[in-house]
């Protein structure tokens, strides 16, 4: 009995096309922003365009340059905030450890005739223990770091307004506010305390990105547990994160005392909210493991520009608080739905 003949098989779809799309998928993933940027990004040009139609002194380089000079303190303490709250923390007391760091640097120079560079980093110092007491409360005994931090808040702005007699310190040497001169890039003047921000994001990015120890930050703060098991000292990183985080309070304290001339015992009451409202606004998530300092940079300027561009329409300050106040419970309220979602 003859064989019956095999029927043609169909020819096999070539390998390489199911593995096509994933591989076009990755490079995409590689071109676009991470959508924790890319919806804050979005927000701030849909601002800028907004208030570009509402005034003409909007859309200049002296405006955009003044908001960068605005926001610069608050930027660079909002560095430090993102570390935090990149390990599911929070740092209430980021504003009254720049005040204390501020006077102390200020009236080591002026009242003790100490050498200005020695000054500022004693006045540094100041901040980065406050951060490794933080760190050490935390970590030691197990305390939420929102208590810590309101605690030390409290302790910190007490011995600010107790060495300073609650007195603005004046008379400072001209390298303490070297960070507020300005150069030229055609008509438009910039700080050299902008250009410092601007350096500090992207030394932080490179960090958190690029190193091992940044990786760690996002290990911790997304499951300490597991981070732990795989080795990970997450006491130290803890500890360090918020060390470095003092070091960043610590550079907003001389840039404060740049763009002002003073050393101010009163400032720094609110930029404590102002730092969380920009990393929360830059997508970064307050459950800890996820967000980016360019996120954080983002959300920064969209605050600078929303109150800029209130005050270029006359609108009253009261009404640009209640704008913010907006954007944050709605960024939080998103990042809450996402969390969940996940």
């Amino acid at each position: 009995m003859n064989a019956q003949p095999k029927p043609a098989l169909a020819p096999a779809a070539p390998a390489s096309a199911p593995a096509a799309q994933p591989a076009r998928q990755a490079r995409l993933k590689d071109i676009l922003p991470p959508a924790a940027v890319l919806g804050p990004a979005i927000a701030l040009l849909a601002a800028v365009i907004f208030f570009a139609t509402q005034s003409e002194r909007f859309l200049t380089g002296q405006n955009f340059s003044l908001i960068l000079q605005q926001v610069m303190v608050v930027g660079v303490i909002a560095i430090g905030q993102t570390l935090i709250i990149l390990t599911a923390g929070i740092d209430l007391s980021c504003g009254m450890a720049m005040a204390l760091g501020s006077v102390v640097l200020t009236k080591f120079a002026v009242d003790h005739g100490m050498h200005p560079y020695a000054a500022v980093a004693c006045g540094m110092a100041v901040c980065v223990l406050i951060g490794y007491v933080n760190g050490a409360l935390v970590t030691a005994i197990r305390l939420p770091p929102f208590i810590v931090t309101l605690g030390t808040m409290n302790i910190a702005f007490a011995i600010t307004q107790i060495y300073s007699q609650a007195q603005t310190v004046t008379g400072l040497p001209e390298a303490m506010t070297f960070f507020g001169n300005t150069f030229h890039v055609g008509q438009t003047s910039i700080t050299y305390g902008t250009v410092l921000m601007l350096g500090l994001y992207l030394l932080t990015w490179l960090f958190l990105r690029e190193t091992a120890p940044g990786r760690h930050v996002y290990a911790v703060g997304n499951n300490p547990e597991a981070a732990r098991l795989t080795g990970i000292a997450t006491s130290r990183v803890l500890i360090g994160v918020y060390m470095v985080a003092g070091l960043f309070y610590g550079i907003a304290a001389l840039l404060s005392v740049a763009r002002m001339g003073v050393g101010d015992p009163q400032g720094g009451q609110t930029d404590n909210l102002d730092s969380i409202t920009a990393v929360v606004l830059g997508g970064t998530s307050l459950f800890g493991g996820r967000g980016s300092v360019a996120g954080t940079l983002i959300g920064v300027l969209i605050v600078g520009v929303f109150r800029n561009g209130l005050t270029l329409m006359g609108v009253p300050s009261v009404y640009q608080i209640l704008v913010t106040g907006i954007l944050v419970i709605l960024a939080v309220a998103t990042d809450q739905l996402t969390h969940k979602k996940g």
